[in-house]
């Protein structure tokens, strides 16, 4: 009996060290063959998310299965004025569906993602309809979406349910093939243009990621979502409200030095991700 409750204590006491060591302010990381959640920090606060909405965008307009090739211009609506982010994407520009869906992923431009949802069959108020059923499928409970970007703060979401949006998206060849690429060459206007992933870890030869998506407005700090295979395990990682992407990046080498140990401490309950 005092045995246990020592361990017990050990355990706690692990699971606040390791939480101290990270900066992001939110986090968890899963093993996707177990379900077991192997870190965990405030992994159930309701936090803005960012661009990290733009998987949840890119999962919605490849299930209404659209013409991928068919041409969509850029419009002034498609314009950010509530924060005035920049864009490499011009007014005007004409781009495949599939060529928006690269740039929203991996480039995370809002111009892109709002022409997505702009494009989908019945437009905006159609999109929203189809993003609140698929939260509803994926028993994401504490996730809220509004618009197709990130931008707004109101778009929140918890760790935990973040874990659960990133698994439903690695299933979608598309997402795990754009999300992982460095780099690309697009046709912008006749001339090519080289656009970059957001995350620099995807290329980095210490890391196998199979999805990616990073995220950032002054509400939500840097983010990223990441399913990464390392220690011949696939696994889910998600960190939010990091202070900068220095910061964002040392989380994330931190936590994948901590799959790649023998010993795993501490190993909490069976979080379910279907």
């Amino acid at each position: 009996m005092i045995r246990s409750i020592l361990f017990a204590v050990a355990i706690a006491a692990a699971s606040s060290a390791s939480a101290t060591s990270l900066g992001s302010k939110h986090a968890i990381v899963i093993d996707e063959g177990t379900g077991k959640v192997v870190f965990e920090k405030n992994a159930t606060d309701i936090v803005p998310i960012a661009s990290l909405t733009k998987l949840m965008t890119a999962m919605v307009v490849l299930d209404a299965k659209p013409d991928m090739h068919e041409r969509i211009s850029i419009k002034e609506e498609d314009v950010d004025t509530l924060k005035f982010s920049s864009s490499r994407v011009p007014v005007g520009a004409v781009f495949s569906r599939h060529e928006l869906l690269e740039l929203a992923l991996m480039s995370s431009d809002n111009r892109a993602a709002h022409a997505l949802a702009r494009s989908y069959p019945g437009g905006l108020e159609h999109f929203k309809v189809a993003v609140r059923s698929k939260a509803h499928m994926l028993n994401l409970r504490r996730t809220n979406i509004e618009e197709p970007t990130g931008l707004s703060p109101y778009n929140t979401s918890t760790a935990s349910d973040l874990a659960k949006l990133a698994l439903a998206a690695s299933k979608y060849p598309d997402i795990e093939r754009i999300t992982t690429v460095s780099n690309d060459l697009i046709d912008v206007n006749g001339r090519m243009r080289q656009y970059h992933n957001t995350n620099r870890l995807v290329g980095d030869k210490n890391w196998t990621i199979s999805l990616s998506k990073t995220g950032y407005t002054q509400e939500a700090g840097r983010c990223i979502i990441m399913r990464v295979h390392t220690a011949g395990r696939d696994a889910i990682m998600v960190l939010l409200n990091a202070r900068g992407n220095a910061n964002r990046t040392a989380d994330a080498n931190y936590l994948h030095r901590l799959l790649t140990k023998e010993q795993h401490q501490p190993v909490m309950a069976k979080l379910n991700l279907k």
